[in-house]
């Protein structure tokens, strides 16, 4: 039911040819508490929602798990299906992977891990790989990489509040 056979590719790495890709790494703090609050901003969608998005979801991130996002206002609003297709969930990493459903404005798969190191440095790393499925998302390539675009520099800015110790 995914709309693109390279299902799982974020968790390796090795991201396939014909897509645009992403990757970021940036530094959220040191310890458990800067851990544990990048950790519950997945868990919850509360990365997703302070970003901007609107979760349709069942509960906490779970592997085979539907979420759908949406971007916009009201009737305006475009709503993005997507299922986890990976989850960890260790002491010192935490993240998932969604891959995209039909009726996605694109195709491909964002991933979103926490991790701390021996150090007690805490990162996180968004990696996605995506191309245009609608009309309207092909009409705008040109232009910019919607909705990618429009959700992973909020992403990158958000995360590391959420994860600063309270």
């Amino acid at each position: 039911m995914f709309t693109y056979p390279e299902v799982g590719a974020t968790r390796t790495g090795e991201l396939p040819p014909g897509y645009r890709h992403v990757r970021y790494r940036i530094p959220l703090g040191r310890g458990p508490v800067s851990f544990a609050g990048a950790r519950s901003a997945l868990q919850t969608w509360t990365l997703q929602r302070h970003a901007g998005l609107h979760i349709r979801a069942t509960g906490p991130a779970a592997e085979g798990m539907d979420v759908s996002s949406g971007l916009g206002i009201g009737r305006l609003r475009i709503w993005a299906p997507c299922r986890i297709v990976w989850l960890v969930d260790e002491p010192d990493r935490y993240g998932y992977a969604y891959g995209t459903l039909p009726g996605h404005p694109e195709t491909g798969e964002e991933s979103f891990l926490v991790s701390r190191d021996p150090d007690g440095r805490v990162t996180f790393e968004l990696t996605a790989f995506s191309r245009p499925a609608r009309w309207y998302t092909r009409l705008a390539t040109p232009l910019a990489h919607p909705p990618q675009t429009a959700v992973t520099r909020p992403y990158l800015r958000t995360m590391p509040l959420l994860a600063r110790p309270a």
